[in-house]
């Protein structure tokens, strides 16, 4: 990690085309103005972990959605399941089936 010192008004440039500068300094933080070319992405370290853990969140809860999709559709009639999938076993082995009886 390179680590400068800059002044206000003072700027850093990355490659050809990103220049960074110190418009502000508080106490409590730094301001800074990003000059890039509209095909470069900057975005807050903070909002992009935000985004990826959605993303993550979502591709999980799809794949839970497409393995009851195939549950489903193994139980309509007229359809051949999957290979290797029993269409009376429940989708997750986990998962009691909703009509057995209770033991205990």
């Amino acid at each position: 990690m390179l680590v400068l010192t800059r002044r206000v008004g003072e700027s850093v440039v990355i490659g050809d085309d990103v220049v960074v500068t110190v418009l502000e300094v508080r106490a409590d933080g730094v301001r800074l103005g990003i000059d890039a070319p509209r095909h470069v992405r900057v975005h807050r370290s903070e909002v992009l972990d935000a985004v990826r853990e959605a993303n993550a969140a979502a591709a999980q809860a799809d794949a839970a959605d497409a393995t009851a999709a195939a549950a489903l559709r193994d139980l309509l009639p007229g359809h051949r399941p999957a290979a290797g999938r029993d269409p009376a076993a429940p989708a997750d082995p986990a998962t009691p089936d909703a009509g057995a009886t209770p033991r205990g």
